[in-house]
């Protein structure tokens, strides 16, 4: 195994401050390899990286961590039976973009509106942190109707593009904070997956109903 340490040891810590005991599935193909995880809010996330990997294997995201940050080329011990999820499709149709400052200021805001609720609550109402979290991540941030179909994009997804820094580096300015680099974010739908590419990565979406939890005796799922 050997991968970009670099890319992939920015997406690991990312990874593994959100959720410490997740795990990071490699598909490797000619030489890139793409790094595949599920967040705590039912987000998958990737990144492709520069090397040769295994072509398709489930690992500890910390052990892989720790494995990138001495130099090491060894692929962790494999972890395939706790990987449970299907992957996306291929061919997504791209059905809007969107400009990275954008998406990163809706994230903000909704980070706003949690830090007002969870203090002042809600209609003068006590709510529980979790339910307005659930609420939040759940709330459509974006809709796209593209003449073909309706595209909505939860906070779920916002979050998983900003909190995984693949939106680049961030600066502040005079009266906010916004990715460094210009670019964009394309709204992407296959079905019923609902994604976001963004500069630095993917996350992608299945509604709840789909994306359940079923055990693997191998990966025959994506």
């Amino acid at each position: 195994m050997k991968i970009g340490a670099q890319d992939a040891g920015t997406f690991l810590a990312r990874l593994t401050r959100l959720d410490p005991g997740a795990v990071v599935r490699l598909k490797g193909g000619g030489e890139h390899v793409t790094l595949w995880a599920k967040l705590p809010w039912s987000v998958l996330v990737s990144r492709t990286v520069e090397g040769a990997g295994p072509e398709d294997a489930t690992v500890s995201a910390a052990d892989l961590l720790a494995e990138l940050g001495r130099g090491g080329e060894t692929l962790p011990g494999r972890r395939d039976q706790q990987w449970r999820w299907p992957l996306p499709p291929s061919g997504a149709r791209v059905v809007e973009t969107v400009p990275a400052a954008e998406v990163y200021r809706i994230a903000a805001a909704a980070a706003g509106t949690l830090r007002a609720a969870s203090t002042e609550g809600v209609g003068g109402r006590a709510v529980g942190q979790r339910a307005l979290r659930d609420a939040l991540l759940d709330h459509v941030a974006i809709l796209v109707t593209d003449g073909e179909s309706r595209v909505e994009v939860p906070q779920r997804l916002i979050q998983a593009v900003v909190r995984m820094g693949f939106l680049g580096r961030l600066a502040p300015t005079a009266t906010e904070v916004v990715p460094v680099q210009v670019g964009e974010v394309r709204v992407q739908a296959i079905g019923r997956w609902v994604g976001l590419a963004a500069p630095y990565g993917m996350a992608w979406l299945l509604p709840v109903s789909q994306f359940a939890v079923r055990p693997a005796a191998a990966h025959t799922n994506g």
